[in-house]
């Protein structure tokens, strides 16, 4: 069995704040994937189901993100799940807005909800990084996670979460590098894709093809040579009218 836990705080309150993103991914990965509905276990709510062929248990603690460990911690050492069948999602200040990376072990890079993980488990489970960017001033941050998504980044955030639940199935086989490229590849809206340039096809229209101009460079010459056998045709003509018929 796999653990997929996102990070937030518990309550209406928290439910729209850029640190509440690890909710909102798990939140939406039961929805595309049909999970069971969420029940009180492990200091927080879980909900079972799969993804793909492998068994997930989803959960986002309820302890508030400085104490995220003692849920996950509970929830791993209950079900025997081992450190790398572990998947953290969590906000990432140093990743751009919309952008996400996965890495396992490491630093907690100042997370309180990884500190915490990592005092209960150990440090080698896996993270999803979801990137919300950086206010540009550390002094800054507190308030900045702790305040709700505007409305104008709804639409990569939206974008974002669904691609996150598509991929989910790369995610729980473990093949980290095509999650993230699915990941990209869904995040990507229509209207920004490469399109085919219309500039082939505005060639072809104004470039006459080989056999065209193979055809209009041989019309003079052609014309040329009719003229010459008429002028040939006139003279013999005229060159047997005059002959006088034998004796």
């Amino acid at each position: 069995m796999k653990l997929f836990a996102g990070l937030g705080n518990p309550g209406e309150k928290y439910a729209r704040n850029r640190h509440n993103i690890g909710f909102m991914a798990v939140e939406r990965i039961a929805a595309a994937h049909g999970f069971g509905p969420w029940k009180k276990k492990f200091s927080g709510l879980a909900a079972d189901g799969e993804i793909g062929t492998q068994k997930v248990l989803l959960l986002k603690p309820d302890t508030y993100m400085n104490e995220s460990g003692r849920s996950v911690g509970d929830a791993a050492r209950f079900l025997k799940i081992a450190l790398e069948d572990i998947a953290v999602f969590h906000d990432e200040l140093d990743l751009a807005p919309s952008k996400v990376k996965v890495k396992v072990g490491g630093g907690d890079a100042g997370h309180n909800g990884l500190r915490s993980i990592t005092a209960h488990l150990g440090s080698n489970y896996k993270r999803v990084r979801l990137g919300i960017g950086h206010p540009g001033s550390k002094h800054a941050v507190s308030h900045y996670v702790l305040n709700d998504f505007h409305k104008v980044e709804y639409e990569w955030l939206n974008a974002l979460l669904d691609a996150v639940a598509k991929a989910a199935p790369r995610l729980a086989t473990g093949d980290d590098a095509r999650f993230l490229t699915d990941v990209a590849r869904f995040v990507q809206p229509e209207h920004v894709r490469p399109a085919k340039s219309d500039a082939t096809s505005s060639a072809k229209s104004t470039t006459p093809d080989r056999k065209s101009s193979a055809l209009a460079s041989k019309h003079p010459a052609g014309e040329r040579q009719s003229k010459s056998q008429s002028a040939i045709a006139a003279n013999l003509k005229k060159w047997l009218a005059g002959r006088k018929p034998p004796d």
